[in-house]
């Protein structure tokens, strides 16, 4: 993007914006220590409390992990620390990692009164294997069995890399998922969790969630909590600046200056772990089925551009060829790959693209059937960080002949249409890990690899890679530290060489925050867990949570 229309988004978002929540009005914002608001930039939601669902309003804006708790507490930004028991009391992997038993917490009761059991691990995992869709991370279940307060789960592979997903699972209650007809398409508007609060209400102004007075960890010490979300990144940061919220992951353009600074109570931590933001390419539709235009978008995207004016610095710089984030991910480093920089190279981009049989027509890109090429660049309405940084990208690939247009959508087209295969190129993010797997996993892996117009859970380009499934499975599966490295070492250079996607950015898994009327945040000093309310770790922030004395 031009220098003048980022400053005049920046501006824009600095400004004392006009607040605007779900209905155009204020929202139930709060200034003293009765009421702690959550905030989320992601506009118009609809009453859809399904947990699994990744379109109802309780995932997109995080709200699930009050009630739905996992299994164990885990810090991605910590890979190295012990998970937290939480539903489950232990747990042991076998040493194939192809099973572990879960063994479950004891004195737990859902929000109706009825006691959790072994039984709803099962049914839980049970709901994964049974719906696709549900099963995010494509665990692949052999056998789930109960004994006593025990369940086994057994997998057709070993688990190393899935360790931690396994246990950060969330559980829903068998006596009520049992039930339902279509617990695909249930909006469930009448959660039973076993959390520390429990819904309300919920309005399009907003969702509120009182304690859960049964709660195993004991009352939460906030007495209520709100939920809203706000049409986009400037009303979000007007909520923060004026009170009416305490608590978002949103990006904020010179945050130090523009949130920090504002008052000795607003804070801000954002650490980061082995993910990123990536320009996802759908490989499937030109002009991204060939490899050249990827190789040659990826010679001309200015990274340093991208970090200092699409983010504002907000996220890290990710400028290693291999994608890795530095310095999370320098240990991983194939040996060709250590410290080698993505350096900006236009004539040597447009060389890849002439060899491979395109031309130009005066200074326009033509394919090898005379066509000029065109694409696509598409993220959600009101996500400034991206969206600049998409029209930064359309400005670079002017460079070698490419018109590139940037289009919006609502959050919820976008995450069904990227799921869907129905588009060109996207900007999205990638899980976090204990290592670089999840990465190249979300962006490669052929298990996750579906048919344009059906949903797929990861690897939204439809990278169709044996060679990059087949090294995904040898790191995940193999016992071997050296077998381990070498499949890791193939990973990055089919990254490389193939291009199915472009990293630009380190994504944190912080937030911004308030202590002005709450105290017991994580932060650098005690970064006892995720300070994102999107994660599953909400529940343990609240519980450290309590008002301020006056």
């Amino acid at each position: 993007m031009k220098r003048s229309m980022l400053a005049k988004l920046a501006a824009a978002v600095t400004a004392a914006a006009t607040l605007a929540v779900l209905s155009g009005c204020s929202g139930g914002g709060a200034s003293s220590g009765d009421v702690l608001t959550i905030g989320m930039p992601n506009g118009p939601q609809s009453n859809n409390s399904n947990p699994f669902a990744p379109t109802s309003s309780a995932v997109v804006l995080g709200y699930r992990g009050m009630m739905y708790e996992p299994l164990a507490q885990i810090n991605p930004t910590l890979p190295d620390r012990d998970p937290v028991p939480w539903l489950a009391k232990e747990w042991k992997w076998s040493d194939d990692y192809k099973s572990v038993e879960i063994t479950a917490r004891d004195g737990v009761k859902w929000s109706d009164g009825e006691k959790f059991t072994a039984d709803d691990i099962a049914y839980t995992f049970k709901m994964l294997e049974k719906y696709e869709a549900f099963n995010a991370n494509a665990l692949p279940f052999d056998d789930i069995s109960v004994s006593g307060d025990t369940v086994k789960l057994s997998f057709d592979v070993p688990e190393f890399v899935n360790q931690t997903k396994v246990i950060n699972q969330f559980i829903v209650p068998e006596h009520i998922w049992s039930k339902i007809k279509d617990p695909e398409k249930d909006a469930n508007q009448k959660p039973v969790g076993t959390g520390p609060y429990t819904l309300k209400t919920w309005t399009q102004q907003a969702i509120s969630f009182v304690p859960n007075n049964d709660y195993w960890g004991g009352k939460p010490k906030v007495p209520e909590v709100r939920w809203t979300s706000y049409t986009d990144n400037n009303a979000m940061l007007t909520a923060l600046l004026n009170g009416q919220a305490q608590w978002s992951y949103v990006f904020i353009p010179d945050i130090d200056k523009t949130w920090v600074a504002k008052s000795e109570t607003n804070k801000n931590w954002q650490p980061t772990g082995l993910g990123i933001d990536a320009l996802f390419f759908n490989t499937t539709k030109a002009p991204f089925d060939n490899v050249a235009v990827r190789k040659a978008v990826n010679m001309v995207v200015d990274r340093k551009s991208i970090n200092t004016q699409g983010y504002s610095g907000f996220k890290g710089l990710v400028d290693n060829v291999n994608g890795l984030p530095s310095p999370a991910g320098d240990s991983f480093a194939a040996p060709e790959y250590k410290d080698k920089k993505a350096e900006i190279d236009v004539d040597g981009a447009k060389k890849v693209l002439t060899d491979a049989g395109y031309t130009y027509s005066g200074d326009k890109l033509m394919d090898p059937s005379g066509n000029p090429v065109t694409f696509t660049l598409v993220d959600p309405a009101g996500w400034s960080d991206y969206l600049a940084s998409l029209q930064i990208i359309s400005d670079n690939v002017k460079k070698i002949g490419i018109d590139a247009k940037v289009e919006t959508a609502t959050v919820d087209n976008w995450t069904a249409a990227v799921q869907n295969g129905d588009f060109q190129a996207t900007l999205h993010w990638t899980n976090t890990g204990a290592t670089p797997w999840d990465i190249y996993s979300n962006i490669m892996d052929g298990t996750q690899l579906k048919p344009i117009g059906t949903t797929a859970n990861w690897n939204f380009g439809r990278f169709d890679s044996p060679e990059a499934t087949q090294a995904l499975a040898a790191y995940a599966n193999t016992t071997d530290d050296a077998e381990r490295t070498t499949a890791m070492n193939t990973l990055q250079k089919i990254f490389v060489e193939q291009v199915p996607a472009i990293p630009v950015a380190a994504g944190p898994m912080g937030a911004e925050y308030s202590t002005k009327h709450f105290t017991g945040w994580p932060d650098e000093k005690d970064p006892y867990a995720v300070s994102q309310p999107t994660q599953p770790s909400i529940s343990q922030v609240l519980m450290k949570l309590e008002p301020v004395k006056k």
